[in-house]
């Protein structure tokens, strides 16, 4: 294996570093922000002057129209996930396994038109789809908008479970027939415990995925009856028609952002290795 020389390491821990303060600036002024007073806004500081929880206790404590805008949006937003994802593994595990395992026709047809929604613009579909569940009764439902959130979090899963149950030896499985289980008994005690690093990680960027959608929740939504907070931080307003929502709509948007950072960090681990050993042929 080459090592690299000590001018290249330098050379991409600079790399490194420029990248990190690119990604990380954005959340750290918006960090920033949520800690401001409403008069500081426009004083064009980075770090607020006197630091303050008003905004949090605006979203989450206050009774007013922005906790109850918020609060109600993040139910809606854990629950559409959760169901989402829950979902889109569970048929992802299934799909996956057959396009990994069995050979029957057209299963790069399968892969090549799950690759082709997942890139497939959302913007363009989203007419069509709101004249639809308008007229069926699906509009401003949760389940309005676990469908749709399918089509985002499906190809996705397809994919990645398919490489890594190509990773699986396929002897595991045939010894497992051999000692007197079904197809179905295999697969769900010799196949799944060992795809679930695979699973789990394919879970998380499911969840990922459906959690900041903001096309969807916005165009499909009109009421916080199903509204996510991604689109509901479109309707803050301040205290007062004379103040402006943004140290209001900052700590909405950290407080959201809290739960996938802890998310990543606690299972970092578990999400690398499940990303790359579905990636390495074995």
């Amino acid at each position: 294996m080459k090592t690299l020389s000590t001018r290249a390491k330098w050379g991409w821990a600079v790399i490194t570093v420029v990248v990190m303060l690119y990604a990380l600036f954005p959340v750290v002024s918006i960090f920033a922000t949520s800690f401001k007073l409403p008069s500081e806004l426009r004083s064009g500081l980075f770090w607020p002057q006197t630091w303050t929880t008003e905004n949090y206790q605006q979203i989450l404590a206050s009774d007013g129209a922005a906790q109850e805008l918020f609060l109600s949006a993040l139910r809606n937003s854990v629950g559409i996930s959760l169901i989402a994802t829950f979902v889109a593994v569970v048929l992802a595990t299934l799909a996956a396994y057959a396009i990994a395992r069995l050979d029957f026709p057209g299963k790069r047809l399968v892969l090549t038109t799950a690759l082709g929604v997942s890139i497939f613009p959302v913007i363009s579909i989203v007419t069509p789809l709101f004249n639809l569940w308008r007229n069926i009764g699906l509009y401003d439902t949760w389940l309005g908008l676990i469908i749709p959130y399918l089509s985002l979090t499906l190809p996705i899963s397809i994919w990645t479970l398919a490489a890594f149950f190509r990773q699986i030896p396929w002897e595991l499985e045939q010894a497992a027939q051999v000692d007197g289980a079904t197809t179905w008994q295999a697969f769900r005690k010799a196949i799944v415990p060992l795809a679930a690093p695979g699973v789990f990680t394919t879970a998380l960027i499911a969840f990922f995925i459906a959690w900041n959608d903001f096309v969807y929740g916005i165009s499909l939504t009109s009421t916080s009856a199903a509204r996510p907070v991604p689109a509901a931080l479109a309707f803050f307003t301040g205290a007062s028609q004379f103040e402006e929502p943004t140290g209001a709509i900052s700590a909405a948007a950290i407080v959201v952002t809290v739960p996938v950072v802890i998310l990543v960090l606690l299972f970092q681990r578990q999400i690398v290795s499940g990303l790359t050993q579905g990636a390495v042929k074995g």
